[in-house]
């Protein structure tokens, strides 16, 4: 049973989440997790959806994660449906830092593959933590998809995805080697190396694949076959 002090606590937090200072938020959003209750779950969410500042929806995440799941979950799995690009971004980042297999139905093919690149980053990250064993390969396949998408932070982002799923990835990157689009071709190579050699640096790779892309021409011409190196 909760006390009117307990209650105006809980009150004077979530006012704190609208404030217009992000400091405040912060720390609101440090003591509602310090202290959880049900009270807080949907402005959490509802919060997450909106908060500009990174560091404060990073708090927020956590806060959520010290709920217990059966209660965040919901809330969750409705964002991701929402016409909002960060809230299905944030959704799917809490549910990734929550890590409940139950959410891994809920990471779709449209989630994977979202025009918005912050939304499709965070459902590769989700989905890879997320991801039952025997369904590895399906994902990978779908992931593969979106080589040569974006810009380098997109990149290294899928980059990291793919090699996370493990040798299940080599022969699509292999395929994807012998792409038409340059973009591919140099991704697939980089993440190739990669997987080689986790402790590569993706900007020296994506360059070195580029230099070989350059170097090689069209896939099908004499010089086609430095694609496979």
């Amino acid at each position: 049973m909760t006390t009117a002090r307990q209650d105006t606590a809980a009150l004077r937090a979530l006012r704190a989440l609208e404030d217009g200072r992000s400091s405040v938020r912060l720390r609101a959003a440090l003591a509602i997790g310090s202290a959880p209750d049900p009270i807080f779950v949907a402005p959490l969410v509802e919060r997450c959806a909106i908060e500009p500042e990174f560091f404060v929806r990073d708090m927020l995440t956590w806060a959520l994660t010290r709920h217990p799941v059966d209660l965040t979950f919901p809330g969750l799995l409705a964002e991701l449906r929402s016409a909002g690009a960060q809230a299905r971004s944030q959704a799917l980042h809490s549910l990734s830092k929550i890590g409940d297999p139950r959410a891994w139905p809920a990471i779709t093919r449209a989630l994977l593959t979202d025009a918005d690149d912050d939304v499709a980053r965070s459902a590769w990250r989700a989905a890879v933590v997320l991801v039952p064993e025997d369904e590895g390969p399906g994902l990978a396949a779908v992931l593969a998809t979106q080589l040569g998408r974006g810009t380098r932070e997109t990149q290294l982002s899928l980059s990291q995805a793919l090699v996370a799923l493990g040798e299940v990835i080599e022969p699509l990157l292999r395929d994807a080697a012998g792409a038409e689009d340059p973009d591919v071709r140099a991704h697939a190579l980089a993440t190739r190396q990669l997987l080689r050699d986790p402790d590569a640096g993706f900007e020296s790779a994506i360059q070195e694949a580029r230099r070989i892309v350059a170097l090689a021409g069209a896939p099908g011409t004499d010089n086609g076959a430095c694609a496979d190196r």
